[in-house]
């Protein structure tokens, strides 16, 4: 009976030796084991994973349907040796089992190489950039889009210190970790500096605190660099309260109060963008708006008179002060565009003619 149990145990060893590998392109910790059945298959309930540091004895770390043939471990150190076994269990017994496996260390990769594509993106939008900074610094004129809420802008101004009125800017209700915020705070050195030159004034209220500091710096030094640092005035750029409707309100009253010619709403507004247009197109003020919040476009481009979209405000201190660095990056953000919008419509035509081993080159 004896003999007879051996062979029988011995007849259903049907696992080969685990192939055991470091998890590629991550960040280490992993390890991959991959196993198959060798012999005539067997019924069982699944597999166990057993692990072993070295030279020590070996533990359970796993269990997965009989269905698998491949499990990674996630809970490696790198630079520990490990040794695994796959044993077949059924009821709880083990009714096959595999060789030892050979020994296998995780690691960590300096690179992914599944995201080689976007390394070649990367690299690609960085030269692009580079160079039309290299051709703006140069001289050669980069051409921009016209923006005709920017190019009323001068007007606007004019029109401002004509009538001896003040300029409102408003710049958004969210706070300086805002990409919109920081796009509206470039936009107003540029508001300031034109300001600063016809001896205009600015008013900027400011909701958020630490806006409020950056702004007011924004505003003076720019008029340093116009020769007007004796025209500051740091009571016109000012703090009102973190309260958007008791913000909203203050502004509103500011414009009923000094009646500005010029409104300037550039940054991320919430529900009170059309209360502030409305109130500022009742004053009869030329109002120029721009967000990159879709849910407040419509507001704005029904109350004022000229609306920048999206990304128009952050082109917009690009467009205004002609500087290369901008100007530079500006230009290869629209190139770095155009060659991703040409990939996806390459891919999805070769997609739609069947071509998918060419498509699979894109690594989309």
């Amino acid at each position: 009976m004896q003999i007879l149990l051996i062979l029988v145990v011995a007849s259903i060893e049907t696992i080969g030796t685990p192939i055991v590998r470091d998890n590629p392109n991550d960040d280490g910790s992993k390890v991959i084991i991959t196993w198959q059945e060798t012999g005539e298959a067997i019924a069982i309930d699944g597999y166990e994973i057993l692990r072993a540091e070295e030279a020590d004895e070996f533990e359970r770390i796993a269990r997965v349907n009989r269905s698998e043939k491949q499990y990674t471990d996630p809970e490696t150190r790198d630079g520990v040796s490990y040794r695994y076994q796959v044993v077949a269990v059924k009821n709880d017994k083990v009714v096959a089992q595999s060789a030892i496996s050979a020994p296998v260390v995780s690691s960590q990769q300096w690179f992914n190489t599944s995201r080689t594509n976007v390394l070649i993106g990367v690299i690609t939008y960085s030269i692009l950039v580079l160079w039309f900074i290299y051709r703006a610094r140069a001289g050669k004129k980069l051409f921009i889009r016209r923006l005709p809420g920017l190019d009323a802008l001068e007007e606007a101004v004019g029109r401002a210190t004509e009538m001896g009125k003040p300029i409102l800017y408003v710049p958004g209700l969210s706070s300086i970790e805002d990409i919109a915020t920081i796009a509206s705070l470039n936009i107003l050195s540029q508001v300031a500096k034109k300001t600063a030159e016809y001896n205009t004034t600015l008013l900027v209220p400011n909701r958020s605190p630490v806006v409020y500091v950056v702004a007011r710096e924004i505003v003076k030094e720019s008029y340093t660099d116009a020769g007007r640092p004796d025209a500051f005035n740091s009571d016109n750029i000012y703090f009102v309260t973190q309260n958007q409707w008791a913000y909203a309100a203050a502004v509103c009253g500011t414009m009923v109060r000094e009646k500005p010619a010029t409104n300037l709403f550039l940054g991320y507004f919430w529900a009170e963008s059309l209360v502030l247009a409305e109130t500022g197109a009742s004053t009869g003020a030329i109002q120029i708006a721009g967000t990159d919040s879709v849910f407040q476009l419509p507001f704005f481009i029904t109350a004022c008179d000229y609306t920048l979209i999206g990304e128009e405000l952050y082109a917009a201190s690009a467009y205004l002060s002609k500087e290369p660095l901008l100007l530079g990056s500006l230009k290869g953000q629209d190139w770095g565009k155009m060659i991703v919008l040409s990939i996806l419509i390459v891919a999805s035509a070769l997609i739609m003619f069947g071509l998918r081993e060419i498509y699979a080159l894109f690594n989309i």
